[in-house]
């Protein structure tokens, strides 16, 4: 990005700020799932993601610039170049990152620590069969038949045609289960294999670069649609087809897949997201699963559930 745009941003910035004020977005409550509690959701950068969501000048901003691939790309390289490092130990503090789960301790880069892998201990996989363990840690919203549910906000469906740009597809999940697991800038970012499996084939879409924090959900919910994605179809003997979908995000600077071949353990890593909070989507087939009691109660009452990767959050039907 050049010198000369980034000041006219900053111009914009400043102008939308002061001509415009705003009001803050409601806090982000969630439910610890290990201690029943609800949560309120620190959030890096809420000022300025309830500016771009909730202010007119912001909001031309976001669609002249943020939700750019460029913009995403530029602040991505400039978190793998060796000054992002500095930024390490105050994100560390702020966000109270437990650094005895990495597997090393020095970093190149913020990206170097942003995607670190976590020692095996860390995070235990459930390796009963018949569970389905979470993908990845973050907070989930769960739905048993999507058909029937509104997705995110009251008002708006999910459309899984609109998602996969591809109907054939849509049909095979069609009256399914939905899972959604959001990633926010604080979690570790590596991403796993719900179920053990055959991939298929992957699919990439192009698309934009959105915030999916409800802060922005809130205010236009089929962002995660509009949104550059990335999704395989895997085969399971007894789920038959699952789908497993990643979503980019604004300030995401790519999603990189890491797994070596199609036949696939679950708690295996898939790939991991560079700078960024994003999403990991998961479908199943009608009827296949059984959903954990506390995720579907949550969701109905408007509430995510933070859960780590590797625990349980459904079991296959009998």
């Amino acid at each position: 990005m050049s010198r000369k745009k980034k000041i006219v941003i900053l111009l914009i910035t400043l102008l939308g700020v002061f001509l415009y004020p705003f009001h803050d977005a409601d806090p982000i409550h969630y439910i610890d799932r290990e201690t029943g509690e609800v949560k309120t959701e620190k959030v890096p950068g809420e000022f300025w993601l309830n500016w771009l969501y909730n202010n007119p000048v912001g909001e031309w901003t976001l669609e002249a610039f943020v939700k750019r691939k460029a913009l995403s790309e530029w602040y991505g390289d400039k978190m793998d170049s060796p000054e992002s490092a500095d930024k390490i130990k105050g994100f560390v503090e702020t966000y109270d990152i437990n650094m005895d789960e990495a597997l090393k301790q020095d970093f190149s880069s913020f990206n170097d620590f942003f995607y670190r892998k976590l020692k095996p201990s860390a995070r235990p996989i459930n390796t009963d069969s018949n569970v389905i363990v979470s993908p990845a840690d973050g907070k989930i919203l769960a739905y048993e038949d999507i058909s029937n549910q509104d997705f995110i906000v009251k008002g708006y469906k999910f459309s899984l045609v609109t998602y996969l740009q591809e109907s054939n597809l849509a049909k095979i999940f069609e009256d399914g289960t939905l899972i959604i697991v959001r990633l926010c800038p604080t979690d570790y970012h590596r991403f796993h294999f719900p179920v053990s499996g055959i991939i298929a084939f992957g699919e990439q879409i192009e698309g934009d670069l959105y915030s999916v924090s409800p802060i922005a959900l809130r205010k236009k919910a089929e962002l995660i649609c509009l949104n550059k994605r990335e999704y395989v179809l895997m085969y399971n003997k007894r789920l038959r087809n699952v789908l497993i979908s990643e979503v980019g995000a604004t300030m995401v600077g790519s999603i990189i897949q890491t797994y070596p071949d199609n036949n696939v353990e679950k708690g295996e890593e898939k790939g991991y997201f560079k700078f960024g909070g994003s999403t990991v989507i998961l479908l199943f087939e009608k009827g296949k699963i059984k959903l954990d009691k506390d995720l579907i109660e949550n969701t109905k009452k408007g509430l995510e559930t933070e859960v780590k990767m590797g625990k349980q959050i459904a079991i296959i039907r009998k």
